[in-house]
């Protein structure tokens, strides 16, 4: 798995928490061979029941209020990835693309910024729970990209969660084809006019 950044690889042969350079997620080996798994920041695991009551919050179609807490969350804890993926996903909710963009790139680049160099030694699978809010935050990453029409950052994005799950459970790489805007085919526009004198 290539990745373009500067860092320290782990060279894959400690079990123990990988530090990671300006963020504070870290990566450690699973029992499985060449299988990671994310370790969150404990400011994040001791946000939990406040994440139970926001989801509560939303439910009750308190939205505002929810997003609100989310945001005095963060004030304490930065990179606490599941508050920035949900942020992100009432943004797209409410169609602002460019702060659902946001949350989703702040929440992927907390764990890219801990994945080694030149390559992780396996796989970061979305199957193990730590790992679901990258995936998902990666995922709304690279379908805002698409829609402000930015494909090369958007396929980056693709290839890296791709490559750090070749199952693609979230389907990620067939986003191209769902999200990219395109302008409407000459024939749809020509449907739309009356047609021509003689052309019946």
């Amino acid at each position: 798995m290539s990745k373009k950044k500067k860092g320290k690889s782990t060279g894959g042969k400690s079990d123990a928490a990988v530090p990671a350079p300006k963020t504070m997620m870290k990566l450690r080996r699973t029992a499985e061979k060449q299988v990671w798994e994310l370790v969150h920041p404990r400011c994040a695991l001791e946000r939990k029941e406040d994440m139970e009551e926001v989801y509560s919050m939303i439910e009750l179609g308190e939205v505002d209020v929810a997003m609100d807490e989310l945001r005095w969350l963060l004030q304490g804890c930065s990179d606490f990835v599941d508050a920035h993926r949900l942020l992100g996903e009432l943004a797209l909710m409410e169609g602002d693309l460019p702060l659902a963009r946001g949350h989703f790139g702040y929440a992927y680049d907390c764990v890219f910024k801990a994945l080694p160099t030149p390559a992780l030694d396996g796989t970061l699978p979305y199957r193990l729970k730590p790992n679901q809010s990258f995936h998902e935050a990666g995922k709304g990453l690279a379908h805002c990209l698409f829609r402000l029409n930015k494909l090369e950052q958007a396929r980056s994005v693709v290839a890296c969660l791709t490559q750090l799950d070749p199952t693609d459970p979230l389907e990620v790489s067939q986003l191209e084809a769902s999200s990219t805007p395109r302008p409407p085919s000459p024939f749809q526009i020509l449907g739309d006019m009356p047609p021509a004198d003689g052309l019946v």
